[in-house]
């Protein structure tokens, strides 16, 4: 039956796995304004224009149904032996490689995830998943994030390192302590898992 509505990007899409993922894409690389999520309307809102050169180098979005929360943070606190981190109340983020040009957000891709980089923003958890296209030509062959080029882990960081940074700054804004492959990405996913179900019965 025709339904008049459209779901919830982040409450009404099942995510799937455990091993493709939908994920919500609200950036594309060529976007110059930073896109988010409106949180009550699911409608895709401007957040700001992207004040600095600074541009996703993939599809940027998040995991439906996954939240940021105790289970997260104590994940991030244990791996990193760092007491008072606190989750950053967001859902999962995650960047998704393909070698095609997507040209605008606002869609749902099956994604498999091969890793992630812990990120700390003050005192928040904000990991940053990184999966592949599930079928991508090019970046569909990776099993971990070892098999990606380092040069590409290497992007993703410097973004994550500096979007926030104002030129006149010299200490970063966040941190990236860790790398970590496939299966502790599987392990943070499936506590943001828990965290949402917690926070949303």
């Amino acid at each position: 039956m025709n339904q008049p509505f459209t779901a919830h990007p982040w409450h009404g899409i099942l995510p799937g796995g455990p091993e493709v993922f939908i994920c919500y894409i609200e950036m594309v690389p060529t976007d110059a304004v930073k896109y988010e999520l409106d949180k009550d309307s699911g409608l895709l809102r401007v957040d700001r224009p992207q004040k600095f050169s600074s541009v996703p180098p993939t599809l940027y979005g998040f995991i439906p149904r996954t939240y940021c929360a105790e289970r997260v943070a104590a994940r991030c606190a244990e791996r990193l032996n760092r007491p008072g981190i606190i989750g950053d109340g967001d859902p999962l983020d995650v960047c998704v490689l393909t070698e095609k040009p997507i040209s605008h957000g606002n869609l749902l891709v099956p994604a498999v995830p091969i890793g992630g980089l812990r990120m700390i923003d003050g005192m928040e958890a904000d990991d940053k998943i990184v999966a592949v296209l599930k079928g991508d030509n090019v970046y569909g062959a990776y099993k971990d994030i070892l098999d990606a080029p380092v040069a590409l882990v290497d992007r993703l960081r410097h973004y994550f390192l500096t979007y926030k940074q104002s030129p006149d700054l010299t200490q970063p804004a966040t941190e990236i302590p860790e790398i970590y492959g496939r299966d502790e990405a599987l392990e943070v996913i499936r506590c943001s898992l828990e965290d949402y179900r917690a926070k949303f019965p």
